[in-house]
């Protein structure tokens, strides 16, 4: 059993591949959209005593991590991970990244020339485009809450507050997603926004008027949102999560994913990026994930303070 917080559209192929190449049978349980990972994350630790699922491959880390504190993961040491960055793998074994997302700023290529396409976070803040017509989803839940505790964790919490402030400041629009951030920059409500490379990359894709631009790459790059997989302590059939665990992590079960549009920042050395949305190699943002988990409570705390007033 595979408890997954990726996209069912995503999960699905991957796991009826599994099953048709092994022969082992996969029962998945998805998340609901509307309690991103969290659902799965309280589920397993609910389940800690008696555990029902063997894997859990989620979206994001800082959940992952939160398991690996709490003790609900297992060790497990992939072989298919020999030639991941050893900043995607977690130091002790519990967890693997593979599969990544990036933050991206997505632009209406109607509304702003390409001359003017912003390049980073500092644009957010540029007092000569409309607070407005720039949007951002509620840092509290998703990848722009993990992008959040980043800011934290690469610039301290007093500049970071203070940069969510000043975006608070400016009128920017706080919607309820990164998909409406997309939606809202594709239809020409807004300039641009902040959201992740699958819902920008898909709306290019789709022929919207829209560009991707991968923020900071000139400076302390974008966040990198790797997916995570690991084996659950104690879980009942540990041999087949295993084997489930090196099948994700296999170059092949990357490039599928990449093919597909789930992920924009492929992790294996030999696995190219889609080139229709993003080219070249990615300048990351480099942020212990630990670290970023560490200031993930701080962050959501004060910016509950500045945007739930």
């Amino acid at each position: 059993m595979v408890y997954t917080s990726v996209d069912q559209p995503y999960a699905e192929p991957i796991l009826a591949e599994f099953e048709r190449e092994t022969g082992i049978r996969v029962r998945a349980v998805y998340d609901v959209e509307a309690s991103k990972t969290t659902g799965l994350v309280n589920r397993l630790l609910a389940e800690t005593s008696s555990p029902r699922a063997d894997v859990f491959w989620s979206s994001e880390v800082v959940q992952m991590i939160l398991l690996e504190e709490r003790g609900v993961l297992a060790v497990y040491e992939s072989p298919q991970a020999v030639d991941l960055l050893d900043q995607y793998q977690d130091p002790e074994g519990y967890w693997t990244g593979f599969a990544a997302r990036a933050r991206a700023i997505i632009v209406n290529t109607d509304l702003v020339p390409a001359s003017d396409f912003p390049r980073g976070l500092a644009d957010f803040l540029d007092p000569s485009r409309p607070g407005e017509s720039i949007a951002i989803a509620y840092p509290f839940f998703g990848t722009t809450a993990t992008h959040a505790a980043a800011l934290y964790a690469l610039q301290g919490p007093e500049a970071a507050l203070g940069f969510f402030e000043e975006l608070a400041g400016r009128g920017v629009r706080v919607v309820d997603g990164n998909s409406v951030v997309r939606d809202l920059v594709a239809s020409g409500e807004l300039a641009f926004g902040l959201t992740d490379t699958d819902d920008a990359c898909g709306a290019l894709r789709r022929g919207e008027p829209v560009a991707v631009i991968l923020p900071d790459q000139d400076g302390p790059g974008t966040l990198v949102i790797p997916s995570t997989v690991a084996l659950i302590a104690d879980s009942p059939n540990p041999e087949q999560g295993r084997a489930l665990i090196d099948y994700l992590l296999r170059p092949e079960t990357e490039e599928a994913l990449v093919r597909a549009g789930y992920s924009h920042v492929p992790l294996h050395p030999d696995t190219s990026p889609p080139e229709t949305c993003i080219s070249g190699e990615v300048a990351a943002m480099e942020v212990d994930y630990h670290d970023l988990y560490d200031y993930f409570a701080v962050s959501q705390e004060h910016l509950r303070a500045v945007f739930l007033r």
